[in-house]
C-alpha cells in the first residue's frame, strides 16, 4: 500500500500531471464550475494577436529561442555569459555543462518576484535594472565573481559546502539591497540556497559523480540516463523535481514525498490519493527549460520539448486576466491580496497553464507552423510572457500584475 501511495505521489512530479490537471481545471471552468473565475474563450484570438505582435517586434525573423534564464543574461545587446564562457578554457564540453547547470540552478532559485522598487546597478553599463533581468545580472555577477566557489582560482562553479553556509549578509550586499532598495523575500531565497547546499552535499551519489558535490552534478545524473544521445525534456523535469524536491519549504507531502509547487483544489477529481491536488511546478519547469541548452551544447539531443508545460506565473496569468479571457466573479478580488494556496490563485495558475497550450495552437495556426518548428518554449519566450508584461504596463503605471499574490520568495 505504501509503495502504491509513493508511486501516486511521484506521478504528480511530472509535466504530464501538470498538463492533465490544468486541463481538468479549464474544463470545470468552461462548465461554469469554478469558485472565482468565468472563462470567455472568444477573447483568445485577441490574446494570440497580442502575442504575435510582441513576438514579431522582438524576433522579426521568427527565429525564436527557448524561454530560459539564458535570455536574461543578455543585456544591452551583449550576451554576458556567452562572452565569459566562450573566453574560458574548458577541458571538455561536460565541464562547461556542469558550470552552466550550476549557474542556471542558482540563478533560477534566486528568481522569485523582486518587487516593484528593487534595482540592481550594473557595473558595466551603469544602468539600474529591476525585476527578473536585474536578478539575473546580479546572480551572474555573483557566479562570475566566485561567490559560490570554494576555490578563488576557479570562480565558475557552485560548491555545495559554500552554498550551505552562505551568509545572508553576502547576498544582501551582492543584491545591493538596503532600506532604500528593498528586495522581497531575501531571507526565503537565502534559506533556499542553504537547503540546496545541504541536500547536494549529502547526495554525492547524484551530485558528485565527477567532481566534489555541486548542483551542476545533476548534469552527469541526467546524461547517464540518455538513450542513444537523446534526453526527453520531461525527464529533465523529473530529475529536477525528484532530486531537488526536499529543498522547498514545508508544503504538501504524500507518502513522505514532498510535492513542491502543488496545491489543493476540491473540484479536481482523481481515483486515487492524489484527488484534489494541482501540481504546477513553475520554478522547476523554468529551470528545466533553462537546462535544455547546456545539454544541447554538450552534444545531447533534447526531445519532446513540448512535453513540458507553460509556466504558471503572473505575467502569463496576467495576460489572460487583462485580456478578459479570465474574469473574476467578484470584482473586489482584484483589490485583495491572495495567499499562494488560496483557491483563487490555484485556479488562476492552473487555468494559465491550460490556456497557454490553447494560445500556442492559435499562434501556430496563424503562422502555419508545427509544434516541432515552433515549440511552446519559443512561444513563451516570444511571446506570452512579454505580452503579459506589455498589457500590464498599458493598464497600470507600475506594470504590476492584475491580481495580487502574497509571495514568500519561493514560488514565482
Amino acid at each position: 500500500m505504501a509503495h502504491a501511495l509513493e508511486h501516486e505521489a511521484r506521478a504528480l512530479l511530472t509535466a504530464k500531471a501538470v498538463r492533465a490537471r490544468a486541463g481538468q481545471m479549464l474544463d470545470i471552468g468552461l462548465h461554469n464550475g469554478l469558485t472565482h473565475f468565468t472563462i470567455d474563450l472568444d477573447r483568445m484570438d485577441r490574446v494570440a494577436e497580442a502575442v504575435l505582435a510582441v513576438t514579431r517586434k522582438a524576433y522579426p525573423t521568427l527565429d525564436i529561442p527557448f524561454h530560459a534564464r539564458w535570455r536574461h543574461f543578455v543585456f544591452g545587446g551583449v550576451d554576458r555569459w556567452a562572452q565569459l564562457a566562450d573566453a574560458a578554457l574548458w577541458p571538455d564540453p561536460a565541464t562547461r555543462a556542469r558550470a552552466e547547470f550550476d549557474l542556471a540552478i542558482v540563478s533560477v532559485l534566486l528568481d522569485a518576484g523582486a518587487g516593484a522598487t528593487w534595482r540592481y546597478r550594473d557595473a558595466v553599463t551603469g544602468q539600474a535594472i529591476g525585476r527578473s533581468e536585474g536578478l539575473a545580472i546580479a546572480s551572474l555577477d555573483m557566479f562570475a565573481g566566485g561567490l559560490f566557489s570554494a576555490d578563488a582560482r576557479a570562480p565558475y562553479r557552485v560548491d555545495a559546502d559554500v552554498l550551505a553556509k552562505l551568509p545572508l549578509s553576502a547576498l544582501t550586499s551582492a543584491f545591493q539591497t538596503s532600506d532604500a532598495n528593498p528586495l522581497l523575500g531575501l531571507e526565503g531565497r537565502t534559506d533556499l540556497l542553504h537547503r540546496l547546499g545541504k541536500l547536494v552535499a549529502s547526495h554525492a551519489d547524484i551530485f558528485g559523480l565527477h567532481d566534489t558535490p555541486r548542483p551542476g552534478g545533476l548534469f552527469d545524473h541526467i546524461a547517464a540516463h540518455a538513450v542513444g544521445g537523446a534526453i526527453p525534456a520531461p525527464a529533465i523535469l523529473s530529475a529536477v523535481l525528484n532530486q531537488f524536491g526536499p529543498i522547498w519549504p514545508s508544503r504538501l507531502e504524500l507518502a513522505g514525498v514532498p510535492l513542491g509547487d502543488c496545491w489543493r483544489h476540491p473540484a479536481i477529481k482523481a481515483d486515487d490519493a492524489t484527488v484534489g491536488l494541482v501540481p504546477l511546478h513553475k520554478l522547476s519547469q523554468w529551470l528545466s527549460y533553462s537546462l535544455i541548452e547546456p545539454l544541447q551544447r554538450a552534444g545531447f539531443d533534447v526531445t519532446d520539448i513540448d512535453g513540458l508545460t507553460g509556466l504558471a506565473e503572473y505575467r502569463n496569468g496576467g495576460l489572460f486576466v487583462d485580456h478578459e479571457v479570465l474574469r473574476l466573479r467578484d470584482a473586489a478580488d482584484a483589490e485583495r491580496a491572495h495567499a499562494v494556496d488560496s483557491l483563487l490563485v490555484v485556479e488562476w495558475r492552473a487555468l494559465t497553464v491550460a490556456l497557454l497550450d490553447r494560445v500556442a495552437e492559435l499562434v501556430r495556426a496563424k503562422l502555419g507552423r508545427t509544434p516541432e518548428s515552433l515549440p511552446l518554449a519559443s512561444i513563451l519566450e516570444g511571446g506570452t510572457w512579454a505580452a503579459g508584461r506589455a498589457i500590464a504596463f498599458s493598464r497600470r503605471p507600475d506594470g504590476s500584475p492584475p491580481l495580487k499574490v502574497i509571495s514568500d520568495g519561493t514560488v514565482f
